[in-house]
């Protein structure tokens, strides 16, 4: 009796001691799952509210982009809608803007040997050169050569309006022409009466073949700009021709071609406005050829 008692006892003290156990984890493990369950829910409110503000700003900022990158800014919009459109659309056939009378006093040997020169778009330029040896038998000869070249600039919204972009070109061509290499007693002067605006230059070049006299007018009428280059020599003994005969043909032939120009787009409907003043009172990865090519031809 005395071990079944002993084994009660005992029995009966681990049992308190499990119950006394049990007592004290239950609160502690309420509190633990309290908190487990309270952690993901400040997770979450904080991920919501996180996600509530990215989404606002994202949203703002994404409209404002897609907002600019759909529609044109005012600047572009305005650039594009104020460009004045170029005057002249075509060019004239550069061989046939001369006419046969001014031809035969310029190049008498060489009035129908016009000669066009290449073009990757004849819409934009075009030249024609002709070439005349006349032979004055035991005196010598006379050598002459003429050019006509025309370039044409359209209105781009980036490069601006294709008068403005001629003018431009215009007057850096003049430069260039008074910078020709081995060009000697260079005179330029204005030409009245050729378009919107013309600049005549003429200088000597002494070569093996004689001393040659250069002429080149540089004319420009709209968006068209007109380099006409006209150089004589004697040859063999023959005299030298006179300069002011040379540069009262040159200037003359220039008016020619530039009234051309207007005459081209008249005649094909193609010019949006009325020429310029100038041009129809003479009734307008660039580049035209040089006058140091010309002297040298």
């Amino acid at each position: 009796m005395h071990r079944p008692a002993q084994r009660d006892q005992h029995e009966h003290a681990e049992h308190a001691r499990s119950e006394r156990r049990q007592g004290r984890r239950g609160p502690r493990l309420r509190r633990l799952l309290v908190c487990a369950v309270a952690v993901p829910a400040v997770l979450v409110a904080a991920g919501c509210s996180s996600d509530s503000g990215s989404d606002s700003n994202s949203g703002s900022g994404g409209d404002a982009e897609r907002t600019s990158a759909s529609s044109p800014s005012t600047g572009q919009s305005a650039s594009a809608d104020t460009v004045e459109p170029a005057v002249y659309k075509t060019l004239p056939e550069p061989c046939s803007a001369l006419s046969g009378k001014t031809l035969g006093d310029l190049v008498p040997k060489g009035a129908k040997s016009g000669k066009e020169g290449p073009s990757d778009d004849t819409g934009l330029r075009t030249s024609c050169s002709w070439t005349s040896l006349e032979n004055n038998g035991v005196k010598g000869s006379q050598y002459r050569w003429l050019n006509v070249s025309l370039l044409r600039f359209e209105s781009d919204a980036a490069r601006g309006a294709g008068g403005k972009r001629a003018q431009e070109y215009y007057t850096k061509q003049v430069q260039d022409v008074q910078a020709v290499d081995g060009a000697k007693n260079v005179k330029a002067h204005p030409v009245d009466g050729v378009g919107d605006e013309a600049t005549a230059v003429r200088y000597d070049q002494k070569k093996k073949e004689g001393a040659f006299k250069q002429q080149t007018v540089v004319a420009r009428t709209e968006n068209v700009v007109v380099t006409l280059d006209y150089n004589g020599a004697g040859m063999a003994g023959d005299k030298t021709p006179n300069a002011d005969d040379l540069a009262k043909a040159a200037e003359k032939a220039a008016k020619e071609a530039v009234a051309a120009v207007a005459t081209a787009n008249k005649a094909g409907g193609t010019s949006d406005t009325a020429p310029s003043k100038g041009a129809s009172k003479d009734t307008a990865k660039e580049e035209s050829p040089s006058a140091s090519k010309s002297a040298k031809d």
